[in-house]
């Protein structure tokens, strides 16, 4: 039954992705060039996951354990480092000259276009080199 709900959940994830315009990197960009050919539909899309976003993490708090593990994988950390900000802003500077964050990316791996394939290969490297980079010791143990 979690697999079956996991592909689900999977599976709308995606189709949303698809049918908002977040998998389509032109988009995502004209959303992001404030002086330009501006198009503020995005943001319509930021606002409705929040909306169903912020109720689940509310049920969340209210519910002793998840439905498929022993224990909920919340966020603890409030505080800001230089960590958390370079890699915000990679992430930025990444969504903004690629068009794409890593959800809609994957999403977009079946058009097979020549874009999507050196994004995702490149999005890969950054995530490897970050574990390296956040943890050496601890990425060398793993691999």
């Amino acid at each position: 039954m979690r697999n079956i709900l996991t592909l689900i959940s999977g599976l709308l994830f995606g189709t949303g992705l698809i049918l908002s315009g977040m998998a389509n990197p032109a988009k995502v960009q004209n959303f992001l060039d404030l002086f330009g050919s501006w198009d503020p539909s995005l943001a319509f899309v930021m606002g409705g996951a929040i909306m169903v976003t912020m109720p689940g993490f509310w049920l969340a708090q209210k519910r002793a354990t998840p439905f498929f593990s022993d224990m909920f994988h919340m966020p603890t950390r409030t505080d800001f480092d230089a960590r958390l900000i370079a890699g915000a802003a990679t992430f930025g500077v990444g969504w903004g000259l690629g068009g794409f964050c890593p959800g809609p990316a994957v999403t977009s791996l079946a058009l097979g276009s020549t874009g999507t394939l050196i994004f995702i290969a490149t999005m890969l490297l950054g995530m490897i080199a970050a574990k390296y980079v956040a943890s050496p010791s601890t990425a060398k143990q793993e691999t």
